[in-house]
């Protein structure tokens, strides 16, 4: 029975939900691209800048670790195996379009974080917000509200972070014969120590590690390059002559290639889906355009580096000669290039990209059980739920919560879609302010009478 249902939401997911759910993040994506005049085109250098800048007030959470927050939901293992099995599933065009859904998805990521920067809310020393905030106070919703902060909560700080504990327990031992017992024992402690810690902790952590690691991965995809480079231009011409290829064209395959290139992109850097804007919410910034620059800048670096220092590892590689699919594939081929040295790296990658979605993950899961109540013992529980649930990722095969985590995912991003559609006009005002600042020589400042179209804006009453 069970084995049943766990194949009827899988079909489910595959051959309809998961279609309805691209198309709608791709059609989002090419009107909000259009609608804010291409605004993650216009301004990279002030996308980066924004990063590393903003109110760094003792006791609030800075545009950076904002970005950190997100960027380690976002970064995980689906950067390693997932473009390994778009690779050879789709083929190599795969990659470009997975760059172009990507550039796309970030005028998304850029219109629900910056609803959910005008519409985020007070929370002691910090601020927190996210789509059920913005449903709540512009919409009026508060049945849909109450739906998502359910869904995200069960979805990404329960299931998708049984999923990453699972994914360290299997990666070590294959590496190196560790026990998922013990491996669930410690992420679960791990985990723990960190969350109990609050959303401070969370952040200082993200923006050390995060950064980190995703430097040392381009760094050790650089060495790749250098030892091929040779062989760059033709890995380069493979993509873009695979993604608009005749012959696949005319075998039926080109289809295949471009929905296996944008299902990987989509659900990568998660544009548009409603996760991001919780960790978005929390920085304190003068403009909630800035904010919306930075995430989407995290969409970029998620997918146009994180994900393609992936895709060239393997196309670098004689990767069709190579056993294996997935994580392992790309440790095949890293560990051809730099022999143990790669195989050791890229354990150490799973683990700490893993590791580092769970905490992100978990934020999610926090931001939204801080919209359903005010309790402490009931984050107490949550916070203990999660760190239980890591452990029970780590040693057990749930592979009927993990399908159903993916429906419920679906359902989720749709509701997002639906609001920042809804919220549409009010995005673009709070654009057309921060462009109006700039073109006389301000550093934008958010003042909502400036914007009539805004209401209900409770924490810009309260200046950063």
């Amino acid at each position: 029975m069970t084995e049943t249902l766990t194949q009827a939401i899988s079909l489910l997911n595959d051959r309809l939900l998961g279609y309805i759910l691209m198309t709608a993040l791709i059609l989002a994506g090419v009107y909000f691209t259009v609608a804010t005049r291409f605004v993650q085109f216009v301004r990279p250098k002030e996308m980066f800048r924004l990063m590393t800048s903003g109110n760094k007030k003792k006791g609030h959470i800075s545009s950076f670790q904002a970005f950190s927050i997100s960027t380690a939901s976002r970064v995980g293992t689906g950067n390693i195996a997932g473009v390994a099995i778009a690779i050879t599933t789709g083929g190599p065009g795969a990659v470009f379009w997975m760059w172009l859904i990507a550039v796309i998805g970030a005028a998304s990521a850029f219109i629900e974080s910056t609803l959910a920067q005008v519409y985020k809310v007070k929370a002691g020393a910090h601020f927190r917000g996210g789509p059920a905030y913005y449903m709540q106070t512009a919409l009026n919703a508060r049945k849909l509200a109450l739906s998502f902060s359910v869904i995200i909560t069960l979805t990404f700080a329960f299931v998708f972070n049984s999923v990453q504990a699972n994914t360290i327990a299997a990666s070590l031992q294959s590496t190196f014969g560790c026990a998922p017992l013990w491996t669930g024992i410690a992420v679960s402690v791990l985990t723990a120590v960190i969350i109990f810690g609050g959303l401070r902790r969370v952040a200082k952590f993200s923006s050390v590690i995060v950064p980190a690691f995703a430097l040392a991965y381009i760094v050790i995809t650089m060495a790749v390059i250098l030892l091929n480079l040779e062989k760059l231009p033709e890995v380069f011409r493979l993509i873009f002559s695979d993604a608009f290829s005749l012959r696949n064209a005319a075998g039926g395959a080109l289809g295949a290639t471009i929905m296996t290139g944008a299902r990987r992109g989509l659900f990568s850097n998660e544009a548009g889906m409603g996760s991001a804007p919780n960790a978005a919410a929390t920085a304190n910034i003068s403009h909630p355009v800035k904010q919306g620059y930075v995430q989407a800048f995290s969409v970029f670096v998620d997918t146009l580096i994180i994900c393609s220092c992936t895709a060239f590892i393997v196309l670098l590689a004689n990767y069709q000669a190579l056993d294996g699919e997935g994580i392992a594939l790309t440790q095949r081929a890293l560990t051809q290039e730099l022999g143990g040295l790669g195989s050791y790296f890229l354990s150490a990658s799973v683990l700490l990209f893993a590791f580092t979605s769970i905490i992100g993950n978990y934020y999610y899961g926090q931001a939204n059980v801080e919209f359903l109540t005010r309790s402490r013992t009931v984050m107490v529980l949550f916070r203990t739920g999660v760190s239980v649930m890591v452990f029970l990722g780590a040693v057990l095969q749930l592979k009927l919560v993990w399908n159903a985590a993916d429906l419920f995912m679906t359902v989720m991003a749709l509701m997002n879609l639906y609001a920042i559609f809804r919220l549409r006009r009010q995005a673009l005002d709070v654009l057309a302010d921060y462009r109006r600042q700039k073109a006389q020589g301000k550093d934008p400042v958010f003042n909502p009478a400036d914007v009539p179209s805004v209401q209900h804006t409770e924490a810009w009453h309260i200046r950063p």
